[in-house]
């Protein structure tokens, strides 16, 4: 299994926009077979996307999905800094 957790600081007059944009990023994700587990938290103007795949192949069909794409490439003027992707390991 492998972990990603991703985070994104929309600018504060871009909240909504950037919320309805993820919400529709995780509805789409969710529908993918190897996704386990998409999780979408949230604090003020940040986003925190946390997933579980069942294998890297899996991983790698998410990442080239047009509706990821789409958000990455739609998203860059609307947050205040680069989106953060973390690749994890579990170690407890």
């Amino acid at each position: 299994m492998i972990s990603i957790t991703a985070i994104i600081k929309s600018k504060k007059e871009n909240i909504e926009e950037v919320k309805n944009m993820v919400q529709h990023l995780v509805t789409e994700t969710r529908k993918e077979e190897a996704c386990i587990r998409y999780d979408l938290h949230n604090i003020e103007n940040t986003f925190i996307i946390w997933e579980e795949w069942k294998d890297q192949t899996g991983l790698d069909i998410h990442n080239n999905q047009p509706y990821l794409l789409d958000f990455i490439t739609n998203s860059e003027s609307l947050t205040a800094s680069p989106i953060q992707v973390y690749k994890t390991v579990q170690i407890l």
